[in-house]
Parts: C-alpha cells; structure tokens; sequence
C-alpha cells in the first residue's frame, strides 16, 4: 500500500476509535428518551433550533460519560471479552487523549445546553455525567450496589428532555425518570448473569458475580420489573397520557414481568438472554406509545 493511501485509512481508524468512545448505539437510546421528556413536557415540535440543540448538548454531554468510563475502566475492560477491543482496553488510544475526548465533548454539551437550551437542561446534564463519571464508575470495583447507583444517570436524559421544554421538573419529569429507572435493573441484571464470568474475571463484584446461585439476581429482576408495572401506568394517571397508552402500557409492562419471571425460574442464559432482548424492544414500544397517547 502506497505511504498517501495508507494515511486516509489511519486518519478514519482514528476518526472511527474516537466515536466508539462514545458509545454511539448506546447514545441513540439516550437521544430517544430526551425526545421523549421533550415532547411529553410540551416541547414544540416546530421549534427545531430548540430540539437540536437539546439532542446535541445531550449526545455529547453522554459520550463524554461513557469516554470517561472507558478511560477509567480501561485495565478492567481489557480482562473482559466483552470489552477487550474497546479503543482504550486494546490500547489504540492512550489515557491524555481519551481524557481530552471526554472533557471537550461533555464540557461541548454542557456549554450548548446552558447557552442554547437553559440552565436547567444543564445542570441535570452536568448530575448526569457527575454521577456516571464520578460516581457510578469507581463503584463498579467496590461493591453490587452500583448497578442501582448507575441507573440513576441511565433515567436523567428524558429530565433532560423535560427540563427543556418546561424549564422546570414538574412531576411529569419524574414520572419518565422512574419508569428509566426500574427499566434499566432487570435490564442491567440480565446483562450481568449473561457475562458473569466476565466480570468475576475483570475483578467486579457484580450481584450474579458474589452470589452464583442467581437467587438475588432472579428476585430483584422480578422485583424491579414488577415495580415498573404501577409506574409505567401513572402517565395516564398523571393525566399525561390517554386510556390507549394505559391499555398498551398494561399490557406490554406484563410481558416484561412475564420475562423476568421465566428468568428468575430457570435463572439459565437463553431466558436471560430474553430477559435482555426483551427489555430493549419494550422501552422504544413504550415511549411510541407514550408519544401517540399524549394528552
């Protein structure tokens, strides 16, 4: 290969490690639900400056968190087959420049939501990446509660979302930040019994990974999901959402609870690989109908 056509290949490998440190996949699934607490706050649709400028200072406030995490857990996430070509793990960038990544992209997204959206946006963005970053991520090592302590920043970019359509955090805004929230424990737990040996290997005291037999994991994944029934209702209840979304809610909440159940019966990895496949479809299929059923 001659030297001028080898350049334009590394200059994108660069180019294509830098956006695998954001965690693009998992950055769409943070725009979705800040659309949503955007729209289910009475954000105006027409209003495409607002909209944007609220999706982009979110996006690069959350790859910030997930590049700092990368940055942080870089020697756990090399142990981890699941992790170990990640570009820090596999060492194709070094700690400066993943550091810079991160400080530039979410200091971007903060200053585009201060500016451009309103203090509010901001400041839930900036408890977000705090608590993901500077929370979350140095408890993973320590102790099988971090799994909750994640979930916390994981159910803030619908507030977000809410924050800046209103400028406030009515209860609406809490409403959405519950329902992320429980979603995400049966989903994180279906995770971690599928990649257990993973992450005993990493050296993180996941719950499947301090308590083998899966009976904790298999009782809190129904507990959560469980929990999420009466939540995933109160949009209606809350008056923010028709009887439609009640109906649908009611019965799309039950098929997760049916899920985690089967799980929790067989605790095998097929069922949690269920678990977790179901837990992806029911969250996008919530929030259409949350959006088609608004008041």
């Amino acid at each position: 290969m001659r030297r001028a056509d080898a350049i334009p290949i590394a200059l994108n490998t660069r180019a294509n490690d830098y956006i695998a440190l954001a965690k693009p996949r998992l950055n769409l699934l943070v725009v979705v639900s800040t659309m949503v607490g955007y729209v289910m706050g009475g954000g105006v649709i027409s209003d495409v400056p607002l909209m944007a400028l609220t999706f982009i200072g979110t996006a690069l406030v959350a790859g910030g968190a997930s590049a700092f995490n990368q940055v942080f857990e870089r020697a756990a996430d090399a142990q981890m087959l699941r992790t170990r070509l990640r570009p820090m793990a596999d060492r194709r960038l070094n700690p400066f420049e993943g550091l810079m990544f991160a400080t530039v992209t979410s200091t971007a997204g903060l200053a585009i939501l201060a500016a451009g959206v309103n203090v509010l946006s901001a400041s839930v963005a900036a408890a977000t990446l705090i608590t993901y970053a500077a929370v979350y991520t140095p408890l993973k090592p320590i102790t099988s509660f971090s799994t909750v302590i994640g979930a916390i920043p994981g159910a803030l970019p619908p507030v977000i979302g809410w924050a800046a359509a209103q400028n406030a955090l009515t209860p609406g805004a809490w409403i959405l930040f519950g329902i992320v929230f429980l979603w995400q424990l049966p989903h994180f737990l279906a995770i971690a019994w599928m990649y257990r040996e993973d992450y005993a290997r990493a050296g993180f005291p996941m719950l499947p990974v301090i308590e083998p037999d899966g009976r904790s994991t298999a009782r809190q994944s129904v507990a959560y999901a469980a929990a999420l029934l009466p939540m995933s209702l109160m949009p209606t209840l809350a008056g923010l959402t028709t009887s439609t979304y009640f109906v649908g809610a009611l019965i799309l909440t039950l098929l997760f609870v049916g899920l985690a159940i089967r799980f929790a019966m067989t605790r095998s990895v097929p069922d949690a690989k269920r678990l977790f496949f179901g837990s992806i479809t029911y969250l996008p299929l919530l929030w259409i109908l949350m959006i088609a059923g608004r008041v």
